[in-house]
């Protein structure tokens, strides 16, 4: 579990010994854009939902051991343009094309078409697009779906099923590409075996 970092000045004390002072004005920067963009908005849970970006960077620290500072920050981004008003050029002129590449590649296209078989198709197609992605993008997805699926228990029993489907579908093997999530996307799996 990837809960021990709630808010972003626990990250950052965690995140502390392990980069340099760049590495952390441009994190400290995009958890700021983060918490503007995203205000008050919250998890399905109920819980702010800065506590999710934050989760994203600690499972890409703590556990799979990623530093670099570019993929901590699209971590910190990856929902921005899909759940809030900000766009890919917002992302791009605040944290430069490498950020922004990276944030884009996970951002769910809106569905084309009206209901939910529209929007499952959009999000089909999207999440078999991943397959493509490069190794960066994928470690920040993986950290987000991490983050998502590691409290699956306490969602509606319906979505418990639905999400891990997908996310055996078409997470687990973008996971194989990153030994450190292979081994955690296999315990997770194991821990939920009864949504089979």
């Amino acid at each position: 579990m990837f809960t021990e970092w709630r808010t972003w000045e626990q990250a950052r004390t965690g995140l502390a010994g392990r980069l340099d002072a760049d590495a952390l004005d441009l994190l400290d920067r995009a958890a700021e854009a983060a918490r503007r963009w995203h205000g008050d908005q919250r998890r399905p849970t109920g819980a702010p939902y800065m506590e999710h970006l934050v989760e994203a960077v600690e499972v890409l620290v703590r556990g799979a051991g990623v530093t670099d500072p570019h993929v901590l920050a699209a971590a910190l981004l990856h929902d921005a343009v899909e759940d809030t008003g900000a766009t890919v050029p917002d992302v791009e002129a605040a944290f430069g094309p490498d950020v922004a590449e990276l944030v884009d590649w996970v951002t769910k296209p809106p569905a084309t078409g009206a209901g939910r078989q529209a929007k499952r198709a959009a999000k089909s197609a999207y999440l078999r697009r991943l397959g493509d992605a490069p190794d960066r993008a994928v470690l920040v997805k993986l950290a987000d779906r991490a983050s998502n699926v590691q409290t699956l228990d306490l969602m509606p029993p319906d979505f418990q099923r639905r999400y891990h489907a997908e996310t055996v579908t078409y997470i687990l093997p973008l996971a194989q590409r990153h030994p450190w999530f292979a081994a955690w996307y296999a315990s997770w799996r194991e821990r939920f075996s009864h949504l089979r």
